[in-house]
């Protein structure tokens, strides 16, 4: 460094390939944060993040996305198709209800 550049420990590897590596392995940063006062918690924060491919998350068995409605039209679909079976089962609950109160 006495010519003035700053040197790299990283040599001969570009800020892709060192991204491509994380992203093909993976990298798991967990921590965990509390905070006491004479002995009583205040709080307490858990932190556990992943960073991967998609590919990856899903060879590990992470697929959460597929189904969030917010993320997915399918699981949006699939959501509402619940919602009005939902209500259909609620509605035939209620008119065997009366059915029995009629009978009995």
């Amino acid at each position: 460094m006495a010519d003035g550049r700053m040197e790299h420990s990283v040599h001969g590897a570009t800020l892709a390939d060192i991204l491509e590596r994380i992203l093909d392995n993976g990298v798991v940063i967990a921590g965990d944060i509390t905070i006491c006062l004479v002995g009583v918690e205040l709080l307490s924060i858990r932190l556990r993040l992943l960073i991967a491919s998609v590919e990856k998350a899903v060879a590990i068995g992470i697929n959460w996305w597929e189904s969030d409605p917010a993320l997915s039209s399918q699981a949006r679909n699939m959501a509402e198709q619940n919602r009005v079976l939902q209500e259909r089962l609620d509605r035939l609950e209620t008119l065997i209800a009366r059915g029995q109160e009629q009978l009995g």
